[in-house]
């Protein structure tokens, strides 16, 4: 299978020259000019490594890597920028960037970190694929709500809802443990498999919650046990 590599740069000859050294290794690349076309391509396309610029008009390199934290969970990115500066490098990193690069970057350096990345990213699959294996459980609630963990789905009678897989994997751990209080850390560890601050937490894990319960909300059995423990993080609450 291909590897999908998305380029985001402002400056054409940048992308050109970036699309053209990773065409000759054999990846498939597409390149594209702005954060928000960066954005509309994730939505709509499997990415598997990104390579963005730092500073660009409207949305910047760091606003990109937040969405596609969203969007593209396990996809690698790579950090490009001219402006090499502490602060921007640390905020990269604490992102959870693969690589910061100082441009111009040299062709051996930009293909050694992308090969890295897709090391790290084939790798990420390969556990997720491992977990999924062992994710053939069904649950099944007292109102008739079926929970397949393996599909990663919920349905009941006539409706039915197709889960992300970080909604699954949130979901799973809900499931498993009833009536135990996560922190937002917590949680995000055990989705998403790093470890960041309990601040981060929580802006990673409320949308993510949100979109779970909006998707659950015609699954009350489900919808009304997740539970927000001020201060703390989650409970998934006994079924009563």
């Amino acid at each position: 299978m291909k590897t999908n590599i998305l380029i985001v740069d402002d400056e054409p000859i940048a992308r050109q020259s970036l699309g053209d050294i990773l065409r000759l290794e054999g990846y498939g690349v597409t390149a594209v000019p702005s954060g928000e076309a960066a954005v509309e391509h994730l939505r709509n396309y499997s990415v598997d490594l990104m390579i963005v610029d730092l500073k660009m008009p409207g949305m910047n390199g760091l606003d990109v890597v937040q969405v596609a934290s969203q969007l593209a969970p396990d996809a690698q990115i790579i950090l490009l920028t001219a402006y090499g500066s502490m602060e921007s490098a640390v905020e990269a990193l604490r992102q959870r960037v693969h690589d910061y690069l100082l441009k111009p970057a040299s062709p051996m350096q930009i293909i050694e970190s992308v090969k890295r990345g897709l090391e790290r990213h084939a790798a990420r699959l390969q556990n997720q694929s491992e977990i999924q294996a062992l994710d053939g459980a069904i649950f099944n609630t007292k109102d008739g709500t079926e929970i397949d963990l393996m599909r990663r789905t919920v349905a009941s009678k006539n409706k039915f809802e197709n889960l992300t897989p970080a909604e699954g994997h949130l979901l799973k751990v809900f499931v498993e443990n009833p009536g135990k209080v996560y922190s937002h850390r917590d949680l995000v560890l055990l989705v998403q498999g790093y470890d960041v601050s309990q601040r981060e937490a929580q802006e990673i894990l409320r949308p993510l919650v949100s979109r779970l319960r909006h998707k659950l909300e015609t699954f009350p059995g489900l919808y009304e046990r997740i539970v927000s423990v001020r201060g703390t993080g989650y409970v998934f609450e006994e079924e009563k």
